[in-house]
């Protein structure tokens, strides 16, 4: 098979795949160009919620927070307790699956209340296009449909002759409409799609089983679920308020140093905190799983434990948002997921313009 005949190949692949995708690429590309700077938008737009005047009294603690909460919202189940240790006059963050609500940590006194805000909305649209498992299972297999693209893409950007590799790296901003909108497909396609296959490949490591046992095979190491607790003890029921702040004051009092704490009920029933600690690479984070009605220790993962794949599990969510090299990474994940978002205009603007040339061209010899 020559050249020629891989290139035509590519390009039909390149073409029907981006024509299936493309709306579903565009949503995700522009939902995940926004969410880089999450917590940036929401430390910004949030500050009357967020933090409360300092004040030279100790941290209310999770019971009396929780308790605030049941007498507020008797109806409603908590999802997660988020606290922010590195500053003691943050809120407390306690969500369910509608509201999400702002407690004060000195004396546990809700400060505000809102339902999903617009930075939700756009997560949503980014993981699941708000359709639930049915929109998760369209997203990753179009992210899958996506890693083919960027690689049929590169196999038709590189130039049938040496000579051409500096025009095929350059937009020709003084040449017509349609010269401009391919080079802008091509070219910046082409810059992007480094970046664009390590940002979809960590996507995948959230949605695939198979991608993680991928890095393991790589590192030669094994993706770790935990060390198992066998106790013999047998732990009784307790209100939720009493075992949540049982949890939380074990786990600083064994584990301190973290700069956040966050308690949540997970989809398969466990009730999970997680601790995360400074880190200037990859992340330092101590998880614990217990049993959620009794608040007994299941099993826990210690980041000093962690395996070659443990730390590429820890760090896939910063390497996939920038956020593993500082700034500078954010702003690079930005640029390249907003070219991402362009690709499937300006390529179908491509296929229009060749498809009404072909059209004219037949009426011509007709």
């Amino acid at each position: 098979m020559n050249q020629k005949q891989i290139k035509n190949i590519a390009r039909q692949v390149h073409l029907w795949l981006g024509l299936a995708t493309g709306i579903i690429v565009f949503i995700i590309s522009i939902t995940g160009c926004i969410y880089v700077f999450e917590e940036e938008i929401r430390s910004f737009s949030k500050q009357e919620v967020l933090y409360v005047p300092i004040q030279n009294i100790p941290f209310a603690g999770i019971k009396e927070i929780v308790l605030h909460f049941e007498k507020a919202e008797p109806k409603q189940k908590i999802t997660s307790i988020k606290i922010n240790q590195k500053a003691n006059n943050a809120t407390v963050e306690l969500s369910t699956k509608k509201k999400t609500y702002y407690f004060n940590p000195y004396d546990a006194t809700l400060i505000n209340s809102e339902k999903q805000d617009w930075l939700t909305v756009v997560r949503k649209l980014h993981t699941s296009l708000l359709l639930g498992e049915t929109g998760s299972f369209i997203q990753k297999w179009s992210v899958v449909i996506f890693t083919f693209m960027l690689l049929t893409g590169l196999i038709l950007w590189f130039p049938n002759q040496i000579r051409l590799i500096k025009q095929s790296l350059t937009i020709k901003w003084k040449g017509t409409f349609k010269r401009v909108n391919y080079d802008l497909h091509n070219v910046l396609g082409f810059y992007a799609s480094f970046f664009l296959i390590v940002i979809s490949l960590t996507g995948l490591f959230f949605a695939f089983k198979g991608v993680k046992n991928t890095a393991s095979f790589l590192t030669g190491s094994e993706l770790s679920e935990g060390t198992k607790v066998d106790s013999k003890v047998i732990a009784k029921e307790e209100p939720v308020a009493i075992r949540y702040d049982r949890i939380y004051k074990t786990a600083i009092q064994q584990y301190p140093g973290a700069n956040t704490t966050t308690l949540s009920v997970r989809k398969d029933g466990d009730l999970r905190l997680r601790m995360l600690y400074p880190y200037q690479w990859s992340r330092k984070q101590n998880t614990f799983f217990f049993d959620p009605s009794t608040g007994q220790l299941l099993r826990y993962k210690l980041y000093k434990d962690f395996s070659a794949a443990d730390t590429i599990e820890a760090s896939n969510y910063d390497i996939h948002t920038g956020g593993f090299f500082g700034l500078f990474g954010k702003i690079i994940a930005f640029f390249a997921s907003l070219i991402s978002a362009s690709l499937p205009i300006t390529g179908f603007i491509i296929w229009l313009k060749k498809k009404k040339k072909k059209k004219k061209s037949i009426k011509l010899t007709a």
